[in-house]
């Protein structure tokens, strides 16, 4: 056999293989282009399922989705307007999402397109734009070769294009800046410079007030200067803390680019010097890294507190997006409860201010739920400014923040009115009729109910004097007619505490029900001898006979005759009431 020849023609099939495959993709995504356009989204979405079958070359489906802009564009409606293409089209986005990526992000073409820098003017500005194109992912092979010794001559043509690099940029240089080699620090400060935008600024106030080199020092203030002379007056810690803030908000100038579904958190490793991209979600990248900027803040000046508070908002905030926390976590990393409930009241309402002033149930139910683990009626009630935070959260819109804002406050037994006290009542009120369960949820309902109904109990057997347990007297009737046996216990516990005929009287109809379980009426029995010790008889005269007719009666079980009995004597009737008792008994 010819050797040469059979090799000369299997590579010819393979390339003819690949072309047709080539063309096959590029049949199937002008077809799936075309019948979308003209409505027919059966075949259309036919054709689609075929091209995501033959598992295209990424690099060449983002090349087509390139040279048709306008079929890029009904792709992206498609995904988000139609039910049919929808999935299917999420799908080609995906495809196209790693093409572009895989594009940007070759480390061989990255680090070609560095040394073309230092080639012709025309090699110099194609490298420019490439590198442009790659972004953030060009950074860490840009100042490695500013730290490399042997390329000393490319070091003009690489910090010149450093800057031009832009936005994109910042995030990498800012986390390289951490870097023990001056001469690339001075460059990276030279770069963010002439960047721009607020966000270096920290990063090189930094430098001002804590670099030892003089040198590095006199090229921050003079990056500084050229983007906001304004920010040399302002500490880093406090700049830290208006980034944080940026990031929190989702403010315009730190936004990023949508092209990807996914985001980057650079950081420095210390040991290898190795700079090095964490992606996450895009969800949660803004909350993620407003934690970053406040963890600066602390670094910067520890006594910037306010930056814990909104540390622990952005915590709270990431944390409700229900995704799983990044890697650089690690798989100890306690939970934002932990961290609320350790780090004090008043970070607590800073972060609680913040979230009823953003009108975020998600924060500023974690927040609250923190102040009520183990914060007294004065931290509770701490006043931030003219405010207090958790009294306010207690006419929030989401109806979980107000049902446990009452119960940190109730629980915590206040002991001074305040303005809007009033409302924690209400609050326990709806919780123990399970208002909008359906909005809640069954499960949900049913904790705040009995959460809010043992805290009742709590500030009825204290005789709280803020809390006016009168104005739930119905709420709580109501649920001693409700069938679920706990619920029914503890509000006649509380029933038992309040000086009403009608709270009285529903105790005693609870008890006689026979609808309701031995235990439950033995319970109710207690409640009636408790509310008769404390405000004597109150019920109807039918009532009265009822429980007499049970103490009487030779049919009754044993425990709970001796209830009723008990119940009975409490009630401290006129003699003639026990003498008929006792005659009914008797043998002469």
């Amino acid at each position: 056999m010819n050797f040469k020849k059979s090799f000369f023609g299997a590579g010819v099939f393979v390339v003819l293989a690949a072309t047709a495959m080539a063309e096959g993709v590029k049949d199937d995504w002008n077809d799936f282009l075309h019948y979308t356009a003209i409505g027919s989204f059966d075949l259309a979405q036919g054709y689609a399922q075929k091209l995501i079958a033959s598992e295209p070359n990424a690099v060449e489906l983002l090349a087509l989705s390139e040279e048709n802009p306008d079929g890029y564009n009904i792709l992206l409606k498609m995904n988000a307007e139609s039910e049919q293409l929808k999935e299917v089209s999420g799908k080609i986005l995906e495809i196209i999402e790693k093409g572009r990526f895989i594009r940007r992000t070759n480390p061989k073409i990255i680090v070609e397109e560095i040394h073309r820098l230092s080639t012709t003017i025309r090699g110099r500005i194609a490298a420019e734009e490439r590198l442009g194109n790659a972004g953030e992912y060009a950074i860490p092979y840009m100042l490695s070769a500013l730290a490399d010794e042997s390329r000393k001559n490319e070091f003009a043509s690489i910090t010149e294009a450093l800057p031009k690099i832009g936005r994109n940029a910042i995030r990498p240089l800012t986390a390289a800046m951490q870097t023990d080699n001056v001469a690339v620090k001075a460059e990276i400060i030279r770069a963010l410079g002439k960047i721009g935008y607020f966000e270096p600024l920290p990063y090189l106030k930094l430098v001002v007030e804590k670099e030892s080199s003089n040198e590095l020092k006199k090229l921050a203030e003079s990056a500084i200067a050229e983007m906001d002379s304004n920010a040399l007056k302002i500490p880093a810690a406090e700049l830290f803390f208006l980034l944080a803030e940026r990031y929190y908000n989702r403010n315009e100038s730190v936004a990023l680019n949508e092209e990807y579904r996914f985001a980057n958190l650079w950081f420095r490793d210390p040991n290898t010097a190795e700079l090095r991209p964490e992606k996450v979600d895009k969800k949660y990248f803004y909350e993620l890294m407003a934690m970053r900027c406040c963890e600066w803040a602390l670094k910067a000046d520890p006594a910037t507190g306010k930056a814990i508070g909104l540390w622990l908002a952005s915590f709270y905030r990431a944390e409700s997006y229900g995704i799983a926390m990044p890697a650089y976590f690690g798989p100890d990393h306690a939970d934002a409860k932990t961290y609320a409930t350790t780090a004090g009241p008043e970070y607590l309402h800073q972060a609680l201010d913040r979230a009823l002033k953003d009108k975020d149930p998600n924060v500023a139910l974690g927040v609250v739920e923190a102040l009520a683990v183990n914060a007294g009626t004065k931290s509770l009630l701490y006043q931030l400014g003219t405010e207090q935070p958790l009294a306010q959260a207690l006419t929030f819109d989401d109806r979980k923040v107000r049902y446990s804002a009452a119960i940190a406050i109730a629980q915590a037994l206040p002991t001074s009115g305040f303005v809007g006290s009033e409302k924690i009542v209400e609050n326990l009120s709806e919780a123990i009729l399970e208002k909008d369960a359906k909005q809640l949820g069954q499960e949900l309902a049913a904790q705040y109910a009995l959460r809010a109904i043992k805290v009742m109990e709590k500030l009825a057997l204290t005789r709280n004097p803020i809390v006016n347990l009168s104005k739930a007297q119905d709420a709580l009737i109501q649920v001693t007619a409700s069938g679920r046996a706990e619920m029914q216990t503890l509000a006649a516990e509380v029933l038992a505490r309040l000086e009403s005929p009608q709270a009285q009287r529903a105790i005693a109809q609870m008890a006689l029900s026979d609808k309701n379980s031995e235990a439950v009426r033995i319970a109710a029995f207690g409640s009636l001898a408790i509310s008769a010790k404390q405000n004597a008889n109150l019920l109807l005269t039918e009532q009265i006979d009822a429980i007499y007719a049970l103490v009487s009666s030779t049919g009754t079980g044993p425990r709970l005759r001796a209830a009723a009995a008990g119940a009975f004597g409490a009630l401290n009737l006129p003699s003639e009431k026990v003498k008929a008792l006792i005659l009914d008994q008797a043998k002469t």
